[in-house]
């Protein structure tokens, strides 16, 4: 059984056999530098909206942080913003999307302009404030692959699921995807490369046809490259998910206007996307394309060595999420998922399972790292 509306039940059927496409809008709604007000990042995120329903898109995807139980206060910058550092940037996204100032007047607009509204939650508070806006599907960001306390929580909501695959290997997709599966059948896997922008020849396209033979769901493509090559190559090869970042202009400042794509590229790509649908040959041509053949690769799916750069600082330890008594059995509501995992200490994301429940040997104070020494065995 599944608690998901009608709206749900649409989207996961076009999922299943048509090719829904994706403005990932994101953060993009901030553009500049400094500090602007609630107000003004509405409407930007009004202007990318409108801009990509007048595109074509399916859909138009946002990106929700709680700063508070998802980036631990230390300076780390990502590989792919210098000068952003992390807890600075993820506390002005959190500040920047108040639910009743920026989410429920972003999602009313977009229900009266016709266009699915969702966004990418990057903890548990953050699905659980998009849960009192009301989204209709959830999308996991490759980051959050193994952030089982999020996973735990999307899982049981019977609302479909997608999730991006990139920095990951084939035997954490399998665990992410088999979590999710025990307890909501409508999950669709997106190959992703973390490389922004991704160059041609590291898209290794073929990853698709392999995700569609080793999981029997559907399998769509999270696109990094700034061309349309890649992303109609992928619809060729059977996506029936597109997302592409989404800009209004790429010289603005934040981690993905650069790997964007602006309004008229988006809209060229929309409709040789609706074209290919229906056109073996021109399926054929964009296969054979030099572009495309250079980011072929092979039919496997490959972790890239400047990937794996940013799995230390995505991925998530466990934290507590309250000061925790001795002797205390843990709780969901205890448990925090937290990056970065390379400096947090505590024991990996997704051990959630494993450890609730379990007795704490000594007292925890709110964000001491959750380690086996802290933990009774559970027999």
């Amino acid at each position: 059984m599944h608690m998901a509306s009608n709206k749900s039940d649409q989207i996961w059927e076009k999922i299943e056999k048509g090719v829904f496409i994706i403005a990932e809008v994101g953060k993009n709604f901030i553009q500049t530098a400094n500090e602007r007000t609630v107000g003004e990042y509405l409407q930007n995120a009004k202007q990318l909206v409108d801009e990509a329903v007048a595109a074509g898109a399916d859909a138009v995807k946002f990106q929700t942080h709680t700063v508070e139980d998802e980036q631990l206060n230390l300076a780390v910058e990502s590989p792919h913003f210098k000068g952003g550092d992390r807890y600075r940037w993820v506390t002005r996204n959190t500040n920047a999307t108040p639910l009743k100032e920026f989410l429920e007047p972003l999602k009313a607009h977009c229900e009266e302009k016709g266009v699915v509204f969702f966004s990418t939650p990057m903890s548990r508070g953050a699905a659980q404030k998009l849960d009192k806006v009301g989204v209709d599907l959830w999308k996991i960001g490759s980051g959050d692959i193994l952030d089982f306390v999020l996973l735990d929580y999307l899982r049981h909501s019977g609302k479909p699921i997608i999730i991006s695959s990139g920095m990951s290997t084939l035997k954490e997709i399998e665990q992410a995807i088999t979590f999710l599966r025990e307890k909501n059948d409508r999950v669709a896997l997106l190959h992703c490369v973390s490389k922004y922008p991704c160059p041609p020849e590291d898209l290794h396209l073929r990853t698709i046809e392999f995700f569609k033979e080793k999981f029997s769901i559907p399998i769509g493509f999270s696109d990094h490259s700034i061309a349309n090559d890649a992303a109609l190559a992928a619809v060729a090869l059977g996506a029936t998910v597109l997302e592409k970042h989404f800009s209004l202009a790429r010289e603005l400042y934040g981690a993905d206007h650069q790997v964007s794509q602006t309004p008229a590229e988006f809209a060229e790509l929309v409709r040789n996307v609706r074209v290919i649908q229906t056109d073996a040959m021109m399926r054929e041509r964009v296969l054979a394309s030099e572009t495309v053949q250079k980011g072929m690769g092979e039919k496997i799916k490959v972790l890239q060595e400047d990937e794996a750069v940013f799995r230390p600082l995505f991925r998530k330890s466990l934290m507590a999420g309250q000061d925790i008594p001795a002797g205390t059995a843990l709780q969901p509501e205890m448990i925090y998922a937290m990056r970065p995992q390379q400096f947090a200490g505590g024991l990996p994301s997704e051990q959630y399972p494993n450890i609730l429940g379990a007795k704490t040997t000594i007292s925890l104070k709110k964000y001491d790292p959750i380690t086996r020494e802290a933990l009774e065995h559970k027999a």
